[in-house]
Parts: structure tokens; C-alpha cells; sequence
């Protein structure tokens, strides 16, 4: 009988129990398709990861929600280069590459002492889709049109996966809103983005930058606790509007406090010359280990 090792962790958390939980199924060569999906629903989390090999120092890497396989996501890709890691490598390294569907994805590692910091995931390459008008996001969330700063457009943008970045003016606004499912339907279906990211520039934390809330019910998260794709999105936004009024973003973000599940993700992005470089950073909590039979 075939026995894959498998791990429960928090990424983007503090401590344990916080940030977004995600499994981690190792040696996961064998397993066809239908038995990844069937083991993403059974743990029914955000996303399963499963590692199904290596050559030459890559490691495979397949992403599962509950519902189906998506090409690239932020906190799976991050928590499963801890695993790898700890479990399976048992030694530092400064970067690990994973094959995801989307292609190649570097991560970089910082220590304390002996053990992983913050890892950071290098993005691809940004892509800024359509604008949307403020009273059509508005009736999607349900909050008035005063509480959107229109000094900045509601975008589409896409590092990997494209999410809908809406900026807003206070935590207020942040915490009133909510999806109302047939309008955010009408509008995605017209949308490369499923997911919503909604961000101000007030926090419940002193010392953070931002708060930030993620919905995306099309892949059967109603809202994200900690969303590392949709971050990226924010950090590319971020820099191409100048929100800071500088040539480069390095800051803190928080989300999950509206549910329960309080995270801090660390955000960089920069201008190389045509190009703009977007990492998403956090730390990552082992909290569980056992083996799926």
C-alpha cells in the first residue's frame, strides 16, 4: 500500500494558527489527477500542494483547491519550499525552484540561525488589465462609493494569477464590505480575474503599512486569509501608481482580521530597468505531520 508523507502548515503566520493553512503531500509521483482532487477536497483547505519530483535540484510542485488545479498561487508555493526544506533537503539553502504550471518559480530564503525566516517568492513579470467604474465595484461589495479612494483606478492585475486590486480610503469602508454574490458573478464573468483584493492604508496593527482583504468565491474561498498571488498583484500595483509617492515599495501587510485568522505578509517591488521585480515575503509554522494511506 503506497504511504505519502504529508504536512500542515500555517504560511504568513506569526505564530501557529494563523495566516492560511495549506497541506503539503510529499512524494506525490504516483497519484493520478482525480486522486489530488479527491485528497484537496478531503483536506479542504484553500490548497493542497502536492510534490510529485525532482531533477537537479527543481522540484515539481502541482496546486489543487477543494474545487480544481490552478497554475500558481502564493502561499502554497511558499509553504511548500519550507517543507521541502526542512523535510526532504534537511539543510539551508539561500533559494529553491519549484515547476509549477505557470513555469519556474525561485524562492529565496532568509535565516534566524538555522532556520527559515522569511521566504520570498520572486513574481512574474506584472500585467495590468481592465479598469473597472467605481459604482459597479461599489454595488459588488456592498459599501457606498465614498468609502473608494478615486485618486486610484479598480484594475485587473495579474503576476501568475490576475486578481481585481480596489483601493480604499480607511478600515472602516475595509470592514463593512461584502461580496453580493450575483453582481460579483455578472462581473467576473467578462473578467480574466476571479478573486477581489481590497486594500487601505489604515491598519489594527501600529507599525503596518497596509490592511488588506481578499474575496474569491469562483475557487470556493468566500474570503482568503492570507493570498500571496493576490499580494503580488498589490505590490505591482503599488509601485506603477507610486501609492507612496516612491520608486519602490517595501512594506507590511496585514489581512485575515475580519475572520479570525490575523496574518503579516512583507511586500517588495522595484523597477529594473523595463521590468519590475515583485516579491511577496512571509514566515512559515509547521503544525501538523501524518501520513496519507
Amino acid at each position: 500500500m503506497s504511504r505519502y508523507p504529508f504536512f500542515i502548515v500555517d504560511v504568513f503566520a506569526e505564530e501557529k494558527y494563523s495566516g492560511n493553512q495549506l497541506a503539503v503531500v510529499l512524494d506525490a509521483g504516483s497519484l493520478e489527477d482525480v486522486e489530488m482532487q479527491r485528497i484537496a477536497v478531503e483536506m479542504n483547505y484553500s490548497e493542497t500542494t502536492f510534490v510529485t519530483g525532482e531533477s537537479d535540484g527543481i522540484f515539481d510542485v502541482r496546486i489543487f483547491t477543494p474545487k480544481t488545479e490552478i497554475p500558481f498561487a502564493g502561499h502554497p508555493a511558499i509553504g511548500t519550499a519550507y517543507v521541502i526544506i526542512q523535510e526532504v533537503l534537511k539543510e539551508k539553502v539561500k533559494m529553491l525552484s519549484l515547476n509549477l504550471k505557470i513555469g519556474r518559480i525561485n524562492i529565496e530564503v532568509d535565516y534566524l540561525n538555522d532556520t527559515p525566516s522569511v521566504l520570498w517568492m520572486k513574481h512574474p513579470e506584472p500585467v495590468f488589465g481592465r479598469e473597472i467604474d467605481f459604482k459597479t465595484i461599489s454595488g459588488v461589495l456592498n459599501i457606498e462609493e465614498s468609502y473608494l479612494d478615486k485618486n486610484y483606478p479598480v484594475q485587473e492585475v495579474s503576476t501568475g494569477l490576475p486578481f481585481l486590486i480596489v483601493p480604499l480610503k480607511n478600515l472602516e469602508g475595509l470592514k463593512k464590505a461584502s461580496i453580493s454574490a450575483e453582481r460579483y458573478y455578472s462581473l467576473i464573468e467578462d473578467l480574466d480575474a476571479k478573486g477581489i483584493l481590497i486594500f487601505c492604508p489604515e491598519t489594527n496593527i501600529s507599525g503596518r503599512d497596509l490592511s488588506v482583504r481578499v474575496f474569491a468565491p469562483y475557487y470556493g474561498v468566500a474570503e482568503d486569509p492570507a493570498t500571496g498571488s493576490a499580494n503580488g498583484c498589490l505590490a505591482a500595483y503599488l509601485l506603477k501608481y507610486r501609492y507612496f509617492g516612491t520608486d519602490f515599495v517595501e512594506i507590511k501587510v496585514e489581512q485575515g482580521y475580519e475572520i479570525g485568522r490575523p496574518f503579516l505578509l512583507y511586500l517588495r517591488s522595484e523597477m529594473r530597468g523595463e521590468e519590475m521585480d515583485v516579491f511577496v515575503g512571509g514566515k512559515v509554522v509547521m503544525t501538523a505531520r501524518g501520513i496519507l494511506l
